[in-house]
């Protein structure tokens, strides 16, 4: 009698034991929960910042719970000293970016310095960073996830936003190009696009009336977003579970962008 079963495919493993991990503006918010979330999936993590009491405090949180995790004191807007301090490093298996900055004002009003700070972080910054942990992956023929904590307001516009929107929607370019450049050496490169997130960077906005009703009437689901809602994200794209998605975006907005 013929065998008719199939060979039932199985899901790939969404652990990353036995990899490096980079996560720049770790200190607190969503860069944060992405080390950790990073961290219980088996990635050894380093976690990059300015701010070191507050990073060793969150390491030493992280090693007392087992999780593997080491402090990384780095301004990535500093380029060359990145690039050097990473070119002294064996290559990173996982990078996320999530630092970023944000000086909202109406378009009108926007002054130079302004919008050279913030697009010195939010592009400039992450451009570099996301090139040079490539750079190091190609040399040593290894494969790998970059993920750039983008935002919804890659995809659209917002009220006073137009320097951050704009940051945003060229990581959304860069992240294409790089995707398309890099997909030969298995390297893949995605963003993840989030809602308002409640974080240190948000409190301003959530604390105004007027702005966080605009947000509650922009989210369709019934609450705005937690860094949690963005771990399982991460974690996903890091793996091996998300291994043929590359040059996307992942948007975590509660249905925002939907209409």
């Amino acid at each position: 009698m013929t065998d008719t079963r199939m060979t039932l495919p199985r899901t790939p493993s969404f652990r990353l034991d036995g990899r490096r991990a980079l996560v720049a503006g770790a200190s607190s918010g969503i860069g944060a929960a992405a080390a950790v979330a990073l961290a219980e999936q088996g990635a050894e993590v380093w976690l990059a910042a300015r701010r070191r009491d507050q990073l060793e405090a969150l390491v030493a949180q992280m090693a007392a719970e087992g999780m593997r995790a080491h402090a990384l004191i780095l301004d990535i807007a500093d380029v060359p000293a990145t690039e050097a301090t990473l070119a002294a490093m064996p290559a990173f298996d996982v990078l996320v970016n999530s630092a970023g900055t944000a000086r909202h004002s109406p378009a009108i009003d926007t002054t130079p310095e302004d919008f050279d700070a913030v697009q010195g972080l939010n592009f400039r910054a992450a451009y570099f960073l996301t090139r040079t942990v490539a750079r190091k992956l190609i040399a040593e023929g290894k494969p790998g996830s970059l993920i750039n904590i983008s935002s919804q307001m890659a995809h659209v516009g917002g009220i006073d936003r137009a320097v951050y929107a704009a940051t945003k929607h060229a990581v959304e370019g860069m992240t294409k190009s790089m995707a398309i450049e890099w997909g030969p050496h298995s390297i893949r490169v995605n963003t993840i696009a989030p809602t308002f997130i409640r974080t240190e960077l948000t409190a301003v906005t959530f604390a105004n009336p007027e702005r966080a009703a605009w947000i509650a009437s922009k989210i369709k689901l019934p609450r705005v977003g937690e860094v949690q809602d963005l771990m399982g994200a991460v974690a996903f794209l890091a793996s091996d579970a998300a291994a043929m998605i590359t040059g996307t975006s992942l948007v975590v907005d509660g249905g925002w962008t939907a209409d």
